[in-house]
């Protein structure tokens, strides 16, 4: 995921940069960061993690935290 797509991602799923970093737990900065492509403080290339990249897929997606569902009538064992 580039910083374009990453933008794209954030724009469709109707997120603001604050909204962003708090979905992805990560701060605003990164996240403007991730948008331009570079750190602020010295140039940098920033690369998107790709765990960064599969959280923007689940939550385009809708999928919410994954947890463990027992099936009705039936206690753990």
């Amino acid at each position: 995921m580039d910083n374009e797509v990453f933008k794209t991602w954030r724009k469709v799923v109707g997120l603001t940069q604050a909204q962003a970093a708090e979905a992805l737990g990560v701060s605003k900065a990164t996240i403007e960061n991730y948008e331009r492509g570079s750190r602020r403080e010295d140039g940098r290339p920033v690369e998107i993690p790709r765990h960064i990249a599969l959280a923007c897929a689940a939550i385009y997606h809708k999928f919410g935290p994954w947890r463990i569902e027992e099936p009705k009538g039936q206690s753990p064992s």
